[in-house]
């Protein structure tokens, strides 16, 4: 498109002779593109939050004072009319101007217009009297004047609150339109309460909109995003009023921009991301300055925040709290508690949004097909959207019986879209109700529906029609659609206990001929309850991020369905002798490993199901874990029995019958955090602080900062004459592959700083890119574009800035002194080919082909040698997550309380043949470079984030690591 307007442009720039016109064009998409900017007119009709503030204020005026709505028309009117016959007027001067010959003051038409003009001017001015429609027109002016001043006065007293949230970006199917807000505001000042007192007035129809709005969006919301919406909301309202500083709620979301390092922390228990963030907060405003020095002059206080279970209520304490946070308000100690404890922040937001705005825009509405029902017509659709577990079909049957309705339900696919269009046809004469599933399956005929639906007349479509939609999320989906529908959400029961009971109600196992037709009911019954429990744990796991799954599949009903049919056909088969390595197989590698597709994930699959599908689940009594022999499998007994008997299991559950450690919880709690955060700062834009630095301010100084740090670009030739290729030593090879890379590195980044220091000047032209790495900079966070062209990082921008600058200093050092001792293996960018150079010089060393070898690995009892090992190398700057290095055991042993992360021993890498490979207790554990931990192939072949399995000494048996999520880190977030 792009190419065919600049093709246009330059065809019209060399025909002057082509009659003059104009065209508009619209688009949703950006055209920043500088050989059309260049030739065309801009305009951004986005929708802002100040237009949709005006708009509101229109129709809440209308409505309350519709006198003074009346009185503005007619002053628009008026004012339109003054100004045509302004025109006219010079018109006029003008003509007699160009006309008039000789001297003008002796041309007495010519006084006669110019006297009249003038006359005319000063009565619409105000200036003079004269009358209109019956009114002196000063008169009139001053009128104009008094009435504008009493509209602007009452537009101010009816400011409404919720604004802006028109669009949430954290979710593509989070759409709502213009119209939607605008129907939600008029309701409102409807349904209110009315009164003449004009405050009372003011406070009824702010609480009461805002209630229509929460309940309203609230249906269409994920439960993970219902308090992100009502803290969203709390915060307009506050910083709206100014209450709340922007460039505090700017931190709360980034955790500080500053670029500063922090000095060192006062002890050891403090978290390095605790202290730097402490530091930023410090460098935000006076008013947190002491937090460093409060640190380390109340170590003892500080201590008993961090491990206490409601942080919170420490720093509130007026009489315990640390004197630091004495004199914040109980927003600015949610920085803090982000800083100290960012486990705890979601229970305090909760608390904060109770405390500022009410109970009620914390307790969402329940799923209510009825009441979504009521809020549509025969040409809004309602849309289901899906998360995993959920199935909304059942419930809806059961309403269209209730209201008597004929349910026509399709499943979308290829080639489906014929048959939904009969469907939409005939229902739309008939009234009948449609049901569309799985639209996200069919993302190329939902354009034709957009387009049926656009179609359709109120007047011409059987007003009992109903169109029901289900989908997943999906940035496919139109939003035309989305916008103009009725949103609801459908979540299947979150927690161990409620996914054990949605199990055994669903269709075969709520069957009562499936649950008592197996030849062997006690053993079926004893290990379908196993199978299930196995079913939760694995959907339960989920929600603890990497820890549990590297990739977060979407294992189904018909996952456990199929593996239950196949466990009685196989109890069938054979009832007194069970063929456990045949249901395990179906079950693990089929059945719900036929969409695991990470080979960490499938040995942890399988590593759990050994744990329910084993011969001990027949014994009576039998725990399904150590750690927790609360949990049993219950004795064979009727379906109702059974059911009760799950119910009254705990229902909170430990992270121990998932297989983790208790620090497991706090990885979660935090991860929730950090996910709200960032889902916020979407919501945020490049809004700065009250009396802070504009954006521009703040990211000229930022690109400043890290160009004056970033050293010069490694000079590869003279690098390639001191460590030229060589047989004897890889390494050579590998330093030149590095400095090429981290060259191509920098100078993106150098590039990218030096654009947008210019674009800020206004000497460059902002592209999308560029903008993007503004806003990224802006916010604390690393450009993508540099991530493009980087090593895997998640550090903030700070972090990534100051880590980089390591690297570049240790291949500094390398250049200066030789080959070193001991390689920072965190500092390499391409790992693999490190790992393969020390291969590479075993293998020439010792005339071994390559492709014989393999790593063994120790840790040698001297961490800190003078000299290079004969054979491998010694690398450090590892870390371990899920588990700790027992110092004085010299092996894993288990995390301390709310340590999550533990640097690893100096580690010897030593190429040897397989056959060589030394035999003791390990454990397998995976290496990755960041600690989302899934990655994909790149075209060397090799992943993006796993480096390698790398074997560490453990008494504990391999399952009790896998299912603890043990890995090693080459480097943290922070």
């Amino acid at each position: 498109m792009v190419q065919e307007l600049q093709v246009l442009f330059d065809h019209q720039a060399a025909e002057p002779s082509l009659p003059a016109g104009g065209a508009v064009l619209t688009t949703e998409r950006d055209m920043r593109d500088g050989s059309v900017a260049v030739k065309v007119t801009l305009l951004n009709f986005m929708i802002t939050q100040v237009g949709l503030q005006d708009q509101l204020l229109n129709i809440v005026v209308e409505k309350e004072r519709p006198d003074l709505a009346e009185e503005k028309g007619l002053i628009h009117l008026a004012g339109a009319e003054n100004k045509e016959q302004l025109e006219l007027t010079e018109n006029k001067i003008l003509d007699v101007l160009s006309s008039s010959q000789g001297n003008i003051l002796e041309d007495e038409a010519a006084v006669q217009v110019l006297s009249a003009s003038k006359q005319l001017s000063n009565e619409i001015a105000g200036g003079a009297q004269g009358t209109l429609n019956g009114r002196p027109k000063a008169q009139k002016q001053q009128t104009a004047e008094t009435t504008e001043r009493q509209i602007d006065e009452a537009r101010l007293q009816y400011v409404p609150v919720a604004l802006g949230t028109q669009h949430m970006p954290f979710d593509p199917m989070y759409q709502y339109s213009l119209p939607f807000f605008i129907n939600l505001f008029r309701a409102a000042i409807s349904k209110s309460e009315k009164t003449d007192d004009i405050g009372m007035r003011i406070l009824i129809l702010n609480d009461f909109f805002m209630d229509m709005l929460y309940k309203n969006i609230c249906r269409s919301l994920f439960e993970k995003h219902k308090l992100l919406f009502s803290f969203l909301l709390t915060m307009r309202l506050r910083i709206t009023t100014g209450k709340v500083s922007m460039s505090d709620y700017r931190f709360l979301l980034t955790g500080g921009t500053a670029m500063e390092e922090p000095p060192a922390k006062p002890d050891d228990w403090i978290p390095d991301r605790c202290w730097l963030e402490i530091f930023k907060l410090s460098k935000l405003d006076e008013i947190y300055t002491p937090l460093p020095e409060s640190f380390t002059n109340e170590l003892k206080r500080w201590k008993e925040v961090y491990d206490s279970s409601d942080p919170m209520r420490c720093l509130e304490n007026l009489r315990n709290a640390p004197e630091g946070v004495k004199g914040l308000t109980q927003f600015q100690k949610l920085l803090v508690l982000r800083c100290v404890r960012p486990d705890r922040v979601l229970p305090a937001v909760l608390t904060y949004v109770t405390a500022e705005i009410g109970e009620k825009f914390v307790t969402p509405p329940p799923f209510d097909i009825a009441g979504s029902y009521a809020d549509s017509s025969n040409t809004s659709p309602l849309i289901f959207i899906l998360s995993p577990g959920s199935d909304p079909s059942s419930a809806l049957y059961m309403f269209a019986t209730d209201k008597g309705r004929e349910i026509n339900s399709l499943s979308l696919g290829q080639g489906q879209g014929p048959k939904a269009e009969r469907l939409l046809s005939d229902a739309t004469e008939s009234g009948s109700w449609v049901l569309l599933q799985n639209c996200h399956l069919f993302a190329s005929w939902m354009p034709k529906l957009d387009k049926i639906l656009e179609q359709m007349d109120p007047k011409q479509t059987n007003s009992d029609f109903r169109l029901w939609l289900t989908s997943y999320p999906s940035d496919k989906f139109p939003v035309s659609i989305l916008q103009n529908s009725v949103k609801i959400t459908n979540e299947a029961p979150q927690g161990l206990r409620m996914n054990l009971v949605g199990s055994y109600l669903m269709d075969p196992i709520s069957n009562e001929e499936f649950f008592e037709g197996c030849k062997n009911p006690q053993a079926f019954k004893r290990l379908l309850f196993a199978l299930c429990f196995f079913h939760a744990v694995i959907q339960e796991r989920r929600l603890f991020g990497p820890l549990g799954w590297n990739i977060p599949y979407e294992f189904t009903q018909n996952d456990l369905r199929i593996s239950a049919r196949q466990l009685q056909m196989f109890i069938d088969e054979s009832p007194e002798q069970i063929q456990f390595k045949a249901i395990n197989y179906l079950a693990g590698e089929c059945n719900y490993g036929g969409r695991v597709t990470e080979a960490q994930d499938r040995r942890l699959l399988m590593t759990l199901l050994l744990d329910y599908y084993n011969p001990e689940v027949l014994k009576p009594g039998h725990s399904l874990c150590v750690e927790h022999p609360e949990f049993t499998v219950p004795p064979a007994a009727s379906l109702e029995d059974t059911l009760e008997m799950i119910r009254q299991t705990p229902i909170v559950t430990p992270p121990g019958i998932y297989g983790f450690h208790t620090n497991a919880n706090l990885t979660r709690e935090q991860n929730e955090t950090y996910a709200m955060m960032e889902n916020l700062l979407l919501t945020v834009g490049q809004a700065s602080g009250s009396g802070g630095t504009s954006p521009e301010e703040t990211v000229g100084e930022a690109a400043t900062d890290i160009l004056r740090r970033m050293p010069e670009q490694f000079d590869l030739v003279e690098v390639q004459k001191r460590y030229p290729t060589m047989y004897e030593e890889s390494m050579n090879t590998v330093l030149v592959q590095e400095l090429t890379r981290f060259n191509s590195l920098t100078r993106v980044i150098g590039a990218t700083l030096k654009d947008i220091q210019k674009a800020i000047q206004g000497l460059l032209l902002m592209s999308p890119d560029l903008e993007q790495v503004f806003l990224s900079i802006f916010n604390g966070k690393t450009p993508a574009l540099w991530l493009a062209n980087s090593y895997p990082s998640l550090k903030p921008l700070g972090g990534y800035t100051n880590d980089l600058i390591e690297r570049l200093k240790f291949f500094q050092a390398w250049i200066d002194h030789g080959i070193p001792v001991t390689f920072w293996l965190s500092g390499i960018y391409f790992t693999q080919a490190f790992t393969t150079g020390a291969a590479q010089n075993f293998a020439r060393k010792w005339a071994i082909p390559i492709d014989t070898l393999v790593f063994d690995f120790d840790m040698p009892p001297d961490q800190q040698p003078s000299k290079k090992p004969e054979n491998g190398v010694y690398c450090y700057g590892l870390f371990l997550e899920g588990c700790k290095w027992d110092w004085a055991q010299w092996e894993l042993a288990e995390s301390d309380l709310k340590v999550l992360y533990v640097p690893v021993p100096l580690l010897w890498i030593v190429p040897c043949k397989k056959a060589e490979l030394r035999k003791f207790p390990w454990y397998d554990c995976p290496l990755y470079k960041v600690s989302t931990r899934k990655g994909v192939l790149s075209t060397t072949g090799h992943s993006t984030n796993f480096v390698m399995p790398i074997k560490l000494r453990s008494s504990h048996p391999e399952s009790h690591w896998v299912k603890r999520g043990v890995a090693m880190l080459t480097q943290l977030d922070a």
